[in-house]
């Protein structure tokens, strides 16, 4: 489908139409690359279905007041076959409501049998890396919300036409990562019978000193699934000979490099079960490991430009304040070792390697500040600001009985993934998708567990499948099959005029632009909106008596049956962009 064919843009074509001419007639074209021409909708559906505030947003440069700038463009509408009215509202805007003859062509002939979306004149190879949990735990809420809207994205970026590719970077490198096998090893050696201590002051005892005195580190993974770990490890047995010959030969290096594998490769593959039951599949899992043991990360300082690099201190800088930081950073440390930047710098890096036009980055909340660098990195070794984008999915709150759940990872003390979705029950997928989904990402969320467990259509992800679900019972109570290519032929105009007929054909026909947008602007909460008004829109059709299908013959029958039909495939179309079932059948489903 081409975009110019969405029904937003066929409105703005002909408002563009009629600017052009009320330009030329007052010698005013010299203008028209300076003006602002758009169409949004309506904040009043009273008012029309679109409206355009290109009277208020231009008054200065026309120099005119709204009212007679709207009043002289709304004169030279040409196409008043394509508009039940066109009109004007104070402070500025110009309104459209569509023919009802025209949006059931639309629908008929655009849009369906078959949905097809928008594609953007420009494809692209996007690599969209998201969740990227560190492998020293389970996976946490904040993960959980990045799991579902980055999935969503990737679905909704593919049905613009672009080559999406799901990738996990997994930290599996590096201090944090020592200590994870540090945390296994005390917990080994509890397991056995030794009593462990737990550090709470600063010492000067290196990690070492503090294994050998059965210490946890202060800076280690004190949660009780560490003690899961370390008992599955010690259930292989050449795991366990390997790991007390190795103490007894004081090799601590060695067991506790072996051991933060054991611990990553276990961690990983529960997060994977984690995501799978959340219904999202990546298509490469990413070592980091893997650049530093093929020396990609040493090789960052010559691939930034030689003048954005400098020893300072005895530490290699990349002078990132020449691309918007507000400091240069440390790229290699005074002993040698380079810093997490370096390593970053190397994957993205990497990541142009393998061919892809965009990267597209999900981060936490507390990596705002890592934005700046990390984008100049990329312009410094060659690519374009545009290519490289980062989002931010911001915190969430567990609210339960209207008060916050405490989280803490290194303690021990928070809410899994896995334990959500227990929660949650048989609908936890759905219900976690949505929920994640349902307000922009760069604002904190308050995910209400109670609101999340009910299963009334007050649960607003129910209220949208029981839409759907009610639609199927039409069908089957009725015994016709689902087959729009049956019904097409009668569908009749003349039995849409009705309010609630043409308002839920409207709302059916903005499926397409509704994607689109949701997809560019990177807002997947824009298609749950969208998705509760088409469903509260078939609840006030399906209320009527009117509309009471099965009361209904010939033509009519048939009109209403396709309506609700497109309704179904819309519903439908939605969910499945934001990875949600749509279930046709409920047990709490209505009958016509």
């Amino acid at each position: 489908m081409n975009v110019n064919q969405l029904l937003k843009q066929l409105v703005l074509s002909q408002l563009e139409k009629a600017v052009d001419i009320y330009l030329e007639k007052n010698n005013l074209s010299s203008v028209k690359e300076n003006l602002k021409i758009r169409i949004e909708y309506s904040r009043d559906e009273k008012f029309g279905d679109y409206s355009s505030p290109f009277a208020l947003e231009n008054k200065n440069i026309l120099n005119k007041n709204p009212k007679e700038i709207a009043e002289a463009v709304l004169a030279e509408i040409q196409n008043h076959s394509f508009f039940e009215f066109v009109s004007f509202s104070p402070p500025g805007f110009i309104n459209f409501r569509i023919q009802t003859k025209f949006l059931n062509e639309y629908v008929k002939s655009v849009m369906f049998p078959s949905v097809v979306f928008a594609e953007t004149p420009k494809k692209e190879k996007i690599l969209l890396e998201f969740v990227s949990a560190n492998p020293t735990g389970p996976m946490n809420i904040v993960s959980a919300r990045s799991a579902a809207y980055g999935d969503a994205l990737a679905n909704l970026l593919t049905s613009l036409g672009h080559t999406v590719k799901r990738e996990f970077y997994v930290n599996d490198y590096g201090n944090q990562v020592y200590l994870l096998g540090v945390a296994v090893l005390l917990r080994i050696f509890e397991s056995k019978g030794e009593p462990i201590q737990f550090q709470e002051e600063e010492s000067q005892d290196s990690v070492i000193d503090l294994v050998k005195k059965r210490i946890l580190p202060k800076e280690s993974y004190r949660g009780e699934y560490i003690k899961d770990i370390a008992i599955q490890c010690l259930e292989d047995a050449s795991r366990t000979k390997f790991i007390f010959d190795s103490v007894s030969a004081e090799k601590w290096d060695e067991v506790i490099d072996f051991l933060s594998r054991y611990a990553v490769e276990y961690n990983l593959s529960r997060q994977k079960e984690d995501l799978s039951l959340f219904g999202v599949n990546f298509d490469l899992f990413f070592s980091e490991r893997s650049l530093h043991e093929v020396g990609d990360v040493e090789k960052v300082p010559t691939i930034l430009k030689k003048e954005d690099v400098t020893t300072i201190d005895g530490k290699l800088h990349f002078l990132s304040t020449l691309y918007g930081d507000d400091k240069d950073r440390v790229i290699r440390r005074e002993d040698g070792r380079p810093t997490y930047l370096m390593a970053d710098i190397a994957y993205h890096y990497n990541k142009f390697t393998r061919g892809f036009d965009t990267l597209i980055d999900i981060w936490g909340p507390d990596h705002y500040g890592y934005i700046a660098r990390l984008k100049g990195a990329v312009k410094s070794f060659g690519k374009a600001d545009e290519s490289f984008r980062v989002l931010i999915a911001q915190q969430v709150n567990l609210i339960e009985n209207k008060e916050k759940v405490k989280m803490s990872k290194r303690l021990g003390i928070f809410q899994t993934m896995r334990d959500l979705l227990s929660y949650l029950g048989k609908q936890g997928r759905d219900v976690g998708r949505y929920f994640f989904l349902m307000r922009s990402s760069d604002a904190p969320l308050d995910f209400d567990l109670d609101l999340a467990k009910d299963e009334s259509d007050k649960n607003p992800v129910f209220y949208i499948q029981y839409a759907h679900a009610r639609i199927c019972s039409i069908f089957r109570e009725l015994q016709v099959p689902m087959d729009l290519k049956l019904l097409q032929s009668g569908i009749s105009a003349e039995f849409l005029k009705q309010e609630e007929r043409t308002r839920l054909l409207f709302w059916v026909a903005r499926l397409q632009e509704e994607v689109y947008d949701t997809a560019t602007s990177f807002e997947p909460h824009r298609l749950t909106n969208y998705l509760q008004s088409l469903s509260k829109s078939f609840t006030k059709f399906y209320s009527q008596k009117d509309n009471r299908i099965k009361d209904k013959t010939g033509n009519e029958r048939d009109t209403l049956l396709a309506l609700v039909l497109y309704t179904k495939f819309a519903l439908e179309s939605g969910l499945k962009l934001l990875g949600i079932s749509a279930p046709e059948k409920m047990s709490k489903e209505d009958t016509e």
